[in-house]
């Protein structure tokens, strides 16, 4: 068993991550097209997602920009929208490591999939595996995702009538949907969580019902209180 543990299974793991890869690369590619066709240089959405690579801050920003706003105005609806990957951060900090490079590099690394991704492993040595693996490899591709989708612009037409949006958050609910089965008071967070995001969801912008979600966090909290 712990032979096992030791040394994790990495075809396995990318086997297992490539669901959630092809799903940012698609995404990705739908993002550089919506930037260019928009109106915005090739190179903006290209930096953008080497630099901040944050997918729905990205397309919250791209949108404040196409739409008449400031790159002040596009900065902040992104910075907003990235503040749930604080409490990321802090579920994974043991698991990217300590030295400061690994840190640096974890941090830029850290999105809603990679997290899930690593926490659903079993142990923590394959968490950390699982974090580098898939972290490194959906960054490569959501980047070369943004590229193609710059470069073919027009090509694509309008990538709203794909349904690109519901990919990312059907991989997310499969990566998830083990720890609701197994916890009672992770099944009951994340249904507040989820009543919370739904409630507020025809009222405010994109991505802010997933900040709103992270209240399910204080019925976790509370343990066998709840």
């Amino acid at each position: 068993m712990r032979t096992t543990e030791r040394t994790p299974n990495l075809s396995q793991l990318v086997r297992d991550a490539s669901l959630f890869w092809l799903a940012g690369g698609v995404v990705g590619v739908s993002f550089g097209a919506i930037a260019v066709t928009g109106g915005l240089p090739v190179w903006v959405p290209v930096v953008m997602s080497l630099v901040v690579y944050a997918g729905s801050a990205q397309f919250s920003a791209v949108g404040v920009l196409l739409a008449g706003g400031g790159p002040v105005a596009a900065a902040a609806a992104g910075l907003l929208l990235n503040t749930r990957t604080a409490a990321f951060s802090l579920a994974v900090a043991d698991i990217i490591g300590r030295g400061r490079l690994a840190r640096f590099m974890g941090a830029h690394l850290v999105t809603d999939e990679t997290v899930a991704f690593a926490l659903a492993q079993p142990d923590p040595v394959r968490r950390r595996a699982a974090f580098w693996v898939s972290g490194t490899g959906l960054f490569v591709i959501w980047n070369a995702g943004v590229l193609a989708g710059a470069l073919a612009g027009d090509a694509l037409g309008d990538t709203a009538t794909y349904g690109l949006d519901a990919a990312f958050p059907a991989v997310l609910l499969a990566l998830v949907l083990p720890a609701l089965r197994e916890d009672t008071r992770i099944r009951r967070a994340a249904l507040l969580g989820a009543a919370a995001a739904l409630a507020v969801t025809p009222a405010v912008p994109a991505g802010v019902p997933v900040l709103l979600a992270l209240t399910g966090l204080v019925l976790y909290g509370r343990g066998g209180a709840v």
